[in-house]
This record gives C-alpha cells, sequence and structure tokens, in this order.
C-alpha cells in the first residue's frame, strides 16, 4: 500500500472510531486479548423494515494465520 492509500486508510479508521465510539472500543476488548481457535463469532444485521439476519463463524488455524499474516504488513 502506498503512503496515500495509507493515509486514506488511517483517516478512515480514525473516522469510524469517530462515528462509532462504543463499537470501535467493543473490537478493541475483543481483539486485544486475542481470539483463539475455536472461538465462535456471531453477528446480526437488522436493516430497516427488514427482520435481522445472523450469521456466525469458529476460528480455524487458517484465520488465525491470516489475521496474523495481516497484522504483519508494515505501513
Amino acid at each position: 500500500m502506498n503512503a496515500q492509500g495509507m493515509m486514506q486508510f488511517m483517516a478512515g479508521i480514525n473516522s469510524f472510531k469517530n462515528n462509532h465510539p462504543k463499537f470501535a472500543g467493543f473490537l478493541g476488548l475483543i481483539f486485544q486479548g486475542g481470539i483463539p481457535e475455536g472461538t465462535i463469532i456471531e453477528m446480526t444485521v437488522t436493516r430497516p423494515g427488514e427482520d435481522p439476519i445472523t450469521a456466525n463463524m469458529k476460528v480455524l488455524p487458517s484465520d488465525i494465520e491470516l489475521m496474523q499474516s495481516l497484522k504483519d504488513i508494515k505501513p
């Protein structure tokens, strides 16, 4: 990622944190302790006027490897 792209990405992250401070804080707490294999992550989305849709996933070793490789990318 080039310098301009990284700056835009960081601006987007900061905007997200400002717009959704409780959710950003929640994510920070969850990821701070790590997410071990076998953890179940569940998400529900409720669009206006529609029924909620829920999906979940069980964290696999390959998921952890992918997240680690993303963390290792240096700007």
